[in-house]
């Protein structure tokens, strides 16, 4: 079994749990051969990468320019929008070729358009996984209008052609799919590993909470020699050259407290590891509004302003929110499950 998968290259969150559901993918069939393209560091992948799995440098979407993880370059998006779109004809013939070389059962996209129009090219089913579609985030920003006012269209137009669409928790968009679209559950990196342990080897002791500063792919001018001080809570930072067998999760699982900016992979990475999420705003995005609106209902989350958080005035806000109560049920995690099995009985039929 042939499975091209286009992964976007923004951020962290697409290319986190994409390592999931390949993941689940290989697991449920050893036959199954997986090339993985995506302009998302190569390392991201580390942990699927092999026989089953391929990852081949591409630049599959702009997806946002950001300044740094709480800042967005509205109109530098734009243009590096209408570059890309530009000669997406291109782009797509030459996806078309590579499938049909590949001999390609399925194209799997988190959400790329070239992926679904380049499927559609080469005559190939094709399946969207994620929580958002890319005409959606742009819609609410007037430089598209004024430097790219071909993109949206050619986004929706290609989106339509996609032959279903798995829809994640936390979601937007998706108008252009909703004849083919299923709603699934969080797909999310669980660490296997155990919290105190992790914690001891960390040098984590006594009864603070441990709060872990988390901003991706972007970074955040966050004051840490303030927040090392701190002697309401103990601060995780990730080791420079973490052990062999640690990732990211065990870093989430092992934390109370996670501070970061709303986006779905440390969402997500927070529910299934069962951690409190304490979060800022982040500029002009529309996906923000749905996370402040359903977050709530999924974890512990508070909010905290951009002001106090690069002050590193937190320990109010991290004692408030820890003492906030859970949720009433927490929602399923097993997406990466669902999701793969529904992707091959598409194959097999």
């Amino acid at each position: 079994m042939q499975i091209v998968f286009y992964v976007s290259g923004h951020g962290f969150g697409h290319a986190s749990r994409d390592v999931e559901l390949i993941r689940a993918m290989c697991a449920l069939r050893a036959d199954a051969r997986i090339v993985v393209r995506t302009a998302a560091p190569e390392r991201l992948f580390g942990p699927i990468a092999g026989a089953q799995v391929d990852v081949q440098p591409l630049e599959a979407d702009t997806g946002l320019v950001q300044i740094d993880s709480l800042q967005i370059d509205e109109e530098e998006s734009a243009r590096q929008a209408a570059r890309f779109h530009a000669d997406f004809d291109r782009r797509v013939a030459e996806e078309a070729e590579l499938l049909d070389r590949v001999q390609a059962d399925v194209v799997v996209g988190d959400t790329p358009p070239l992926a679904f129009a380049s499927a559609a090219r080469a005559g190939v089913p094709s399946v969207a996984v994620g929580n958002f579609t890319w005409d959606w985030i742009y819609s609410v920003y007037p430089a598209f209008d004024r430097l790219a006012p071909g993109v949206i269209p050619a986004i929706r137009h290609a989106y339509a052609s996609a032959t279903l669409a798995l829809r994640l928790p936390l979601h937007g968009g998706f108008e252009p799919m909703a004849a083919v679209t299923r709603d699934i559950p969080f797909i999310a990196r669980r660490s296997t590993r155990d919290a105190g342990d992790t914690r001891r080897a960390l040098g984590l002791t006594g009864d603070r909470p441990a709060v872990l500063p988390s901003f991706g792919a972007y970074g955040a001018d966050l004051p840490l020699a303030l927040l090392r001080r701190s002697d309401s809570f103990a601060l995780v930072e990730p080791a420079p050259d973490p052990p062999p067998g640690w990732f990211y999760q065990d870093l989430v699982a092992a934390a109370d407290v996670v501070v970061s900016k709303p986006g779905y992979g440390i969402v997500s990475e927070c529910v299934a590891n069962d951690t409190a999420l304490l979060y800022t705003s982040r500029g002009r995005f529309i996906e923000y509004d749905v996370f402040v609106a359903e977050m709530p209902h999924v974890l512990r989350c508070r909010y905290i302003s951009q002001q106090d958080l690069l002050a590193g005035r937190w320990a109010h806000a991290v004692e408030a929110l820890l003492a906030q109560p859970a949720p009433a049920e927490r929602p399923r995690v097993d997406g990466a499950r669902v999701a793969a099995e529904t992707i091959i009985n598409l194959v097999i039929g």
